[in-house]
């Protein structure tokens, strides 16, 4: 029976023991088999996580961030004991202790799973192996993934540190709301740095990798404080925290951004704007845009945040004058639902959701509470209600027609209630009398009409600031930089440029007189846009007055090729068209474009590239990108003698002769002198051009002093007429006053430079003749000749494009030394007087000694 009995358990053991052996095998083998193809774990030693790129101005203000996850590396030296700890006591305990696997708790695992029939399924990962998953494996949950993960884990607690690999993890880990890493995280639910976290904090965060989305702080705010507390008791059990620690951050409540308790980050950063999401859409093309939202970028913009303010002012300014202009209501259309005015609360949760700008300084969104007999009551975004509430009265929409659901416009408003409805969502602004105090709330809306605004520094091509649009909340499509538009008169200079290089001077004498040219379409008749013509003029006054017919004549002699060429050497298109329509601007272009090329005007005829960044550092500080390549000679030394300044060597390609640079540069003095710019009003010298296209449907002005220049552009995005009185000279030369008199203030302006290699005659700017050095009267102007070159002055420079000119022209524009409209007195070449008679022309002054 002993026997028996000893060779039944001999014979048990000797198959437990073979079983023993076939299970080491065959888990051995399992292993080997997944352990041959496994990802390559050593690259986390040069762990490069996505991380935040952010845009900062010139004086290191924080502007605007961009990321497809938010990270903020935090090295593990500078986590605090207090946050490892959390983590560690609620992820995995052994940390310091096990070899990348816990199978104590793998087991406690197993069994829950049994004993549940599967019911509670339950990690048991230790961070090793949370690292292995989240960086190597993804996320499947299947048995050979967990081998995997658990092979990997050995492999990585072998390869490095543990605090390496906890750094790692505490960097690498989604914590919710598109916040990666603790130090993300920190910002995002506390507005706090990880050195600033108290413990019931840290363990909050700690809480949330288990399920973050799970434990929202106001969604699901019991269930947070559960699992921030179970975190803070293993905090205890371990060892990490005392007794008082403890109860004390129990009985804490739990405050954070999204619970209003403290104020947000990105609340503390200045709206978005066209500025930096130009910068954006630039760099994203330059280093691709994974390197862009994850590469952790450093980008100083060149931003002045004085300037962009007053840029956006002075366009929304008059975008809106214009607009209210028009006088026609067509408010927000958002509605807040009627149910959801029955309380406070109720509404200004509604209120908060409506869709609507909240970019515009000195705007609120509000809602129509009630509509009386005369005024409207509303409830303002941000502004408290009081007992007698807030009123738009009628005194305040007399100005408008409301337009209607079918398109027709209603009859002129009396009272509030024509224009609004309870529930209605608009804007509002406070209106303030003479002495600042508070006069009355105002209905506001975003203008229809629509426009773009840019300015520079003429030396580096630095952009100070820019404007896409009314709104960048109402519409994010950047007018300055992305709109295609046609330029109109404003591209005349880049004609004239083509013609001073060409053999031309200011004193040119151009036929301004009636062109047909036979096109495929037919016959194409340019007019000026006062219909009338002017015969023989200087070019100087072709521009200043923007003659069509002149431009034309100017285009045809030098030739479409070397306008096209010019044009295309000065950045404004890539290629242009040949045809003589182009020469008045009809090609499309961008106002980025057209103020980037204006500004070679300005700094002598030298190439400039524009730019929305000076220098682009990688995640570890290293410059990748630095705008102005220019040699500073004597920056090498520690000091350089009282009085001088660095020497600094610039190798910019010349696109103009500078004499051709200073010629046109004088000549659109002129226009702000005497033309269409004349609305400009500065303290300092100033040149520029107006623009305006058939039928007004863009408007435009650019201008520049010595050292900045600005654009505007107006019109709707769907091309129409502008209406009568719209004009660049009517409408964007008050938005450029109104920035460049500020822009002066700051940055100051003088004398344009004067180049070697010409001189100055006298000259009649409205006969083109020569005048002795001594005489002097406003019909004076002294052009800028080149040395060497010997002018042709009056009739003999006439140059007519090939095209004849017609009989009984008058000469001059009304209004300039007289017209067509009576006799005029006017000054002649040799200082005497002279009477034009009525309906003077050509063949009357010529024969009268003006010439």
């Amino acid at each position: 029976m002993i026997r028996f009995v000893l060779s039944f358990f001999g014979a048990f053991f000797s198959w437990l023991v073979t079983a023993a052996v076939f299970a080491a095998l065959t888990v051995g083998a399992i292993f080997w088999m997944y352990s041959r193809d496994l990802p390559d774990h050593e690259y986390l030693a040069q762990y490069t996580p996505k991380m935040i790129s952010r845009i900062y101005s010139g004086e290191g203000r924080l502007m605007d961030e961009f990321a497809t996850e938010r990270r903020m590396f935090a090295p593990i030296e500078e986590i605090p004991d207090i946050v490892k700890w959390a983590f560690i006591s609620a992820e995995d305990k052994n940390f310091y202790t096990h070899k990348g696997f816990d199978a104590r708790g793998m087991a406690g695992a197993l069994w829950d799973a049994i004993r549940t029939r599967g019911k509670t399924l339950r990690g048991a990962s230790t961070i090793p192996q949370q690292v292995a998953k989240n960086f190597l494996l993804g996320g499947d949950r299947t048995a050979e993934r967990k081998i995997k993960e658990l092979i990997l884990a050995t492999r990585l607690v072998d390869t490095l540190p543990k605090d390496k690999i906890l750094e790692l993890y505490l960097n690498e880990i989604d914590l919710g709301f598109l916040s990666f890493g603790v130090a993300s995280a920190a910002q995002t639910y506390f507005n706090k740095t990880l050195a600033e976290l108290q413990p019931e904090e840290a363990a909050y965060l700690a809480a949330l990798p288990k399920a973050p989305y799970s434990y929202h702080p106001v969604k699901n705010r019991e269930a947070a404080i559960d699992r921030r507390n179970y975190v803070l008791r293993e905090m205890f059990q371990n060892g990490y925290i005392d007794k008082p620690t403890l109860d004390t951050a129990l009985a804490a409540p739990l405050k954070t951004v999204q619970g209003g308790d403290y104020p947000s980050f990105k609340g503390s950063l200045p709206p978005r704007d066209y500025f930096t999401d130009e910068i954006r859409r630039q760099l994203s093309r330059s280093f691709g845009e994974d390197e862009f939202f994850g590469g952790g970028l450093t980008i100083r913009a060149t931003e002045d945040p004085e300037m962009q303010l007053a840029a956006g002012t002075a366009l929304q300014e008059a975008l809106e004058n214009y607009d209210r202009n028009q006088g026609i209501w067509r408010g927000t259309r958002k509605v807040v639902p009627r149910e959801a005015l029955a309380s406070e609360e109720a509404w200004r949760t509604a209120l908060s959701e409506a869709d609507v700008p909240r970019d515009v300084p000195g705007w609120l969104p509000a809602v129509v509470l009630e509509v009386g007999e005369k005024s409207a009551r509303i409830g303002i975004e941000g502004v408290s209600d009081d007992a007698d509430g807030h009123w738009i009265p009628s005194e305040d929409v007399t100005w408008a027609r409301k337009r209607q659901a079918d398109g027709r416009l209603g009859k002129t408003a009396k009272v509030a209630g024509d224009l609004v409805s309870v529930g209605d969502v608009v804007l509002v602004a406070a209106l303030a009398n003479d002495d600042g105090t508070f006069k009355r709330w105002s209905l506001r809306q975003v203008p229809e009409v629509q426009g773009g605004f840019m300015a520079m520094d003429v030396n580096t091509g630095r952009v100070i600031a820019m404007q896409g649009g009314f709104s960048y909340q109402s519409s994010v499509f950047n007018r300055a930089t992305q709109a295609e538009r046609q330029p109109g008169s404003s591209f005349k200079p880049f004609v004239y440029a083509a013609a001073l290089d060409s053999g031309f001077s200011p004193a040119t004498i151009v036929v301004d007189a009636p062109i047909e040219v036979d096109t495929p379409q037919g016959l194409w008749r340019p007019k000026n846009a006062s219909n009338k013509f002017y015969g023989p003029t200087p070019l100087r006054t072709g521009i200043e007055q923007s003659r069509n017919l002149m431009t034309v004549r100017v285009a045809q002699e030098i030739g479409m090729d070397t306008v096209a060429g010019y044009a295309e050497r000065f950045g404004v298109y890539d290629h242009l068209d040949r045809f003589l329509a182009n020469a008045l601007g009809a090609q499309e272009t961008t106002l980025f474009k057209m103020v980037a090329a204006y500004a070679m005007f300005a700094n002598g005829g030298e190439r400039v590239e524009p730019t929305l960044v000076d220098r682009v550092q990688d995640r570890w500080g290293r410059t990748i990108y630095r705008h102005d390549q220019r040699d500073c000679v004597d920056c090498k030394f520690a000091s350089l003698d009282p009085g001088a300044a660095p020497r600094i060597n610039s190798n910019r390609e010349r696109v103009m002769d500078p004499v051709t640079a200073y010629q046109l540069t004088s000549m659109l003095q002129g226009v702000v002198q005497r033309g269409s710019g004349s609305g400009v009003r500065l303290p300092v010298p100033v040149g520029g051009k107006t623009g305006t296209t058939n039928d007004a449907k863009d408007v435009w002005f650019i201008g520049f002093t010595s050292n900045i220049v600005a654009g505007c552009y107006m019109g709707y995005d769907q091309p129409r007429t502008l209406g009568r009185g719209a004009y660049g000279g009517t409408l964007c030369v008050p938005v450029f006053n109104a920035f460049m008199k500020e822009a002066v203030a700051k940055y100051g302006g003088g004398q344009f430079k004067v180049p070697q290699g010409g001189h100055f005659i006298k000259i009649n700017r409205f006969t083109g003749e020569r005048l002795p050095d001594d005489v002097s009267g406003d019909f004076v102007q002294a052009e800028f000749f080149r040395d060497g070159e010997i002018p042709i002055f009056g009739i003999g420079a006439m140059v007519d494009g090939g095209f004849g000119m017609g009989q009984n022209l008058p000469l001059y524009a009304y209004g300039e030394v007289g017209g067509d409209e009576g006799g005029t007195t006017v000054t002649t070449a040799t200082g005497k007087t002279k009477i034009i008679p009525k309906k003077a022309d050509f063949g009357t002054l010529s024969s009268g000694g003006l010439y």
